[in-house]
């Protein structure tokens, strides 16, 4: 027997993650192959991912207080795709992160929109702080260590300005929280406090703390603040929101619904509790004259947190830049149908259709479905499009697919912009079969159909180019920027 050699494609990916205190990137290889046997339908995955380029550390550029300067950054990535040996043009996937307080400048989506767009094929840009935690939770090791264990891991990403927080059990998520807890939120020069940021202000007021501009960095006041982070901390991590915990909550509160057993520490801060980097004066890393030190010295010895097992992370500040160029990448189903001239595409919402694993009421459930997409996406009629995701499709003869079809096409004559593509991601190895049938009853707009792709309402995607091996690469995520 003929042996059958398995082609192995490369693409190049680049995480950028931009945040409150430093700036750095990563340049990583995926290797792609079929792992389906010869008689199987094709699955395309990635087996192997190589780190070929770490920036140092750099500290993030701002023009103000409240601008990135965006001049600065693309000097930065510029002069690290020179050293990778890579172009722009190299770049078919990744991520740009915004992270922390710097997701609150004034400029932060414009520039991530222009590094997405100039500096290579980017499929993601957003700030979101829960898929930042778990961005992070996946660069530190964390997302590994419980899916090898199987225990329940919650990994504590702490930088500048955010304590992003992600949980994990047996490798399966469970939820995030997000922290006003970094090393940023109190800033010294010449030994004294020189800024307070406005989420320590408030927990001071509450806990009526005497700390102001020019005391000392090493005052009494300093570690009653970094003690009520711990606390705050503490209580998060058991699942409880008190009423002293408001402060310093951003967004929703915990909302995992299982134990933890194992803590992680990622970012700045936990550069500081494990100094797994080289020394300063090896790296040139810069000097930070803020609160991080000293709130990790209190976490380490905080006895709310002494209750849990304590795991080392792989990695601390590049956990995120790590997770960003690594790990939020998937690639689609071999049997897909799209229209190569409509992609990339980026920033799709998503609207989920469950089939219930039932082929009753197709029709209804479909009109229903994208009745409710339009309201929810485009309520004034715009023209912003959606991806109808069909899960829990049950096995489908032919003429049951090509009713599926039929109802699509109709259904979606209610959007008001008939120029856009027509965007279907399905659970199962299906897509090639309704994609054919949609091209087959003459859709008058471009079919782009995917699948083997998991993706729940509110959740975004970019769709990238097609590579050698006819799939494409694909960014699920939650596009959002705080406030």
């Amino acid at each position: 027997m003929r042996r059958v050699e398995r082609e192995v494609e490369q693409i190049i990916s680049a995480g950028i993650d931009i945040g409150t205190s430093t700036t750095k990137l990563v340049i990583s290889r995926f290797s792609l192959m079929n792992t389906a046997g010869a008689s199987q339908v094709p699955r395309i995955e990635i087996i192997d991912t190589e780190i070929i380029h770490k920036s140092p550390i750099y500290r993030t550029p701002l023009s103000a207080d409240y601008l990135i300067d965006i001049p600065a950054v693309f000097s930065l990535v510029r002069m690290e795709y020179a050293k990778a040996g890579i172009r722009a043009e190299d770049i078919q996937t990744g991520a740009v992160i915004i992270t922390g307080e710097t997701a609150t400048k004034e400029n932060a989506e414009e520039m991530v929109r222009r590094l997405s767009d100039e500096a290579g094929e980017f499929l993601v840009a957003t700030a979101g702080p829960d898929l930042e935690g778990m961005i992070a939770a996946k660069g530190s090791g964390a997302y590994e260590y419980s899916k090898v264990t199987g225990r329940t891991v919650a990994n504590i990403d702490i930088g500048g300005g955010t304590a992003n927080i992600a949980v994990y059990q047996a490798g399966i998520f469970k939820g995030t929280c997000t922290l006003h807890i970094g090393g940023r939120l109190i800033e010294y020069e010449d030994g004294q406090v020189k800024k307070i940021s406005s989420p320590v202000q408030k927990l001071i007021a509450q806990k009526g703390i005497q700390l102001a501009l020019g005391d000392a960095a090493d005052s009494l006041a300093i570690r009653e603040v970094t003690v009520a982070m711990a606390d705050t901390l503490g209580r998060i991590l058991d699942g409880k929101v008190e009423l002293e915990d408001e402060p310093l909550l951003l967004g929703h509160p915990p909302d995992w619904n299982v134990p933890v057993e194992d803590i992680m520490f990622s970012g700045g801060v936990g550069e500081c509790i494990y100094h797994l980097e080289k020394r300063e004066e090896e790296t040139g890393m810069p000097v930070y004259n803020d609160l991080g030190v000293q709130l990790s010295e209190e976490l380490r010895r905080h006895p709310a947190l002494a209750r849990w097992r304590w795991i080392q992370p792989k990695e601390t500040v590049r956990a995120t830049v790590l997770g960003a160029g690594t790990q939020t990448t998937e690639i689609s189903g071999a049997t897909i149908q799209v229209e190569k001239e409509s992609l990339p595409i980026k920033n799709l919402p998503v609207y989920r259709l469950s089939f219930e694993n039932e082929s009753n009421g197709t029709r209804e459930k479909i009109f229903r479905a994208v009745e409710q997409a339009i309201a929810l996406y485009d309520p004034n009629r715009e023209g912003r499009n959606f991806a109808l995701y069909l899960s829990d499709v049950p096995m489908l003869r032919f003429y049951e697919v090509q009713e599926v079809a039929a109802a699509i096409l109709e259904a979606f004559c209610k959007q008001p912009d008939q120029g856009q593509p027509l965007v279907i991601v399905v659970e199962n190895d299906m897509a090639k079969v309704l994609g054919q049938s949609l091209m087959a009853m003459k859709a008058e707009r471009s079919v782009l159909c995917i699948d083997q792709i998991h993706v729940e309402n509110g959740d975004y995607l970019d769709i990238g180019r097609v590579l050698q091996s006819e799939v494409v690469p694909v960014v699920v995520k939650t596009l959002a920027f705080h406030s």
